[in-house]
């Protein structure tokens, strides 16, 4: 298991090169999600604060669900995202509930489930001997029919997932009190 230092934005400090740079900005962009956060109560992080359905709690579930997910697909292929070829109509309403806090959830408790998946993908990256090992794409609509995607592509697309959910992060978080992250 690899180990943090002490800043919130260093890679864990034992990998080096390429993955501990990818590591680094990985880490960089979820601290600012994270730090959307802060101060808040549940109920603030489970309120809508613009016309879209999105609140603060619910883009860390997002965020940690897509991590979890992409990580499993490093590890097992297209096989860990099962077939996304036949969408219903309307597309995936299940992952409507992803981006919501549900009765029971607690922001804490979403804060500890995105730091432990955190953990455990900056294992997996450093576990890897090369970035380059590649797996096809799953069937889906939004991806090219044969595609390939490496490690590195998969961290890449972590990255800019990450970078713009903490973006959206900081609108939703000005609307509900004025505080901004990233100003």
């Amino acid at each position: 298991m690899t180990t943090r230092t002490a800043t919130a934005d260093a890679a864990p400090a034992t990998v080096t090169g390429e993955h501990a740079d990818l590591l680094q900005t990985l880490v960089h962009h979820r601290h600012l999600l994270r730090f959307t956060t802060r101060g808040l109560t549940d109920e603030q992080a489970a309120a809508r604060t613009t016309v879209s359905s999105l609140c603060l709690g619910g883009l860390i579930k997002h965020v940690t669900a897509v991590e979890r997910m992409w990580a499993e697909f490093l590890v097992h292929g297209p096989s860990a995202m099962g077939d996304l070829g036949h969408l219903p109509e309307g597309g995936l309403p299940q992952r409507a509930d992803e981006f919501r806090m549900l009765p029971g959830e607690t922001l804490a408790g979403l804060l500890d489930g995105y730091a432990e998946r955190a953990r455990r993908t900056e294992a997996l990256v450093a576990a890897l001997p090369s970035l380059d090992a590649a797996h096809p794409l799953p069937r889906a609509p939004w991806f090219e029919p044969g595609a390939r995607w490496s490690a590195r592509r998969v961290l890449l697309h972590l990255i800019a997932e990450t970078a713009q959910h903490a973006g959206h992060a900081d609108i939703i978080r000005e609307s509900l009190d004025g505080q901004q992250t990233m100003a």
